[in-house]
C-alpha cells in the first residue's frame, strides 16, 4: 500500500530573482493492495514529479509518504526494496542483452543466481520477451525497451509497482499485452500506480483515477463516479472538465 499525504514540491524559477515554481501543491491519495490507481493529467500537471517523490528520487518540501506503513523520509532504503519502478527515462544498457540487463538489477537487489534465473524465465514468458531475451539491446524497438525495463523493475518481486506512462510510444498490440500484464499484477494483490494523460487508457485499467492539474488533485474516483461528478458521459469530456482544460489552445 502507498499513501501520499499533502505532498508539495517546488523548483527554482528560470531567471534571477524569480519566485519558485510550484510543481506539486498538496497532493494526497492512497493506493491499496490489489488495486490499480491511475494518475491522470495533462503534460506538466505534476504527475512525474509526484511519482518521483513516491519512489524516493525526489524529497518533498512538505508532506508525508508511506509504503507498506514505512515512512519514506525515515527508511528510504527499506522502501526501495518494496518498490518496482518504471521511470520516465527508461533506457537500457545497450551493450547488454535483455537477460543481462534484468540479471544485473537482480544482483543489485541481492538475489542469488537461481532466483534471478527463475524470475527472468517467469517475466520473459509473461511479457512475451523470449524472442529477444538474449539479443543485445542496442537497436531494440520502443516496445522491447519498455518490456526490458519493466522486467528489470520487477525482478526482485516487489509488492508495489510505480509506472510512469508505461504505454507511451507503444504499438496497439504491445499496449494490449501490457494492459493484461498490469491486470495480472493487480490480481496477484500488488499495489499498482501508473500515470497517463489519456483518459481511455486509465479507464480501461484503473480501479480509481486521481485527476491532477496545475500540481493539485482535482478529483478522485472510479470512471463512473467521475462521470457522475461532472454530469458528462464522454470520458474525454470528463477529463477536460476536471483538468480545467476548456478554452486552452489545442
Amino acid at each position: 500500500m502507498i499513501v501520499a499525504d499533502a505532498l508539495r514540491k517546488t523548483f527554482p524559477g528560470l531567471g534571477r530573482g524569480q519566485s519558485r515554481v510550484v510543481a506539486v501543491d498538496g497532493v494526497s491519495f492512497s493506493a491499496a493492495d490489489g488495486e490499480i490507481i491511475g494518475l491522470l493529467g495533462p503534460n506538466g500537471a505534476g504527475k512525474t514529479t509526484t511519482l518521483r517523490m513516491l519512489y524516493t528520487l525526489m524529497t518533498p518540501d512538505q508532506g508525508r509518504i508511506e509504503v507498506d506503513g514505512i515512512d519514506v523520509a525515515k527508511q528510504p532504503t527499506a522502501v526501495r526494496q518494496r518498490l518496482g519502478v518504471l521511470p520516465d527515462a527508461r533506457g537500457v544498457y545497450k551493450r547488454l542483452s535483455a537477460r543481462e540487463n534484468i540479471a544485473y538489477f537482480g544482483r543489485l537487489h541481492g538475489l542469488d543466481d537461481d532466483t534471478i534465473h527463475a524470475r527472468i524465465t517467469h517475466l520473459a514468458k509473461t511479457l512475451t520477451m523470449e524472442d529477444f531475451l538474449d539479443r543485445r539491446s542496442e537497436g531494440f524497438s520502443q516496445g522491447q525497451r519498455t518490456k526490458t525495463a519493466i522486467a528489470r523493475a520487477l525482478v526482485h518481486d516487489p509488492r508495489n509497482v510505480i509506472l510512469d506512462e508505461p504505454t507511451n510510444g507503444l504499438d496497439v498490440m504491445t499496449t494490449r499485452g501490457l494492459r493484461g500484464f498490469l491486470r495480472n499484477l493487480r490480481d496477484e494483490g500488488r499495489c499498482v500506480i501508473f500515470s497517463s494523460h489519456i483518459m481511455q487508457e486509465v479507464a480501461a485499467l484503473c480501479n480509481r483515477i486521481v485527476v491532477i492539474a496545475h500540481g493539485q488533485v482535482r478529483a478522485i474516483g472510479t470512471p463512473d463516479e467521475l462521470r457522475e461528478l461532472t454530469g458528462l458521459a464522454d470520458l474525454e469530456d470528463v477529463f477536460v472538465r476536471l483538468a480545467d482544460l476548456e478554452g486552452e489552445p489545442l
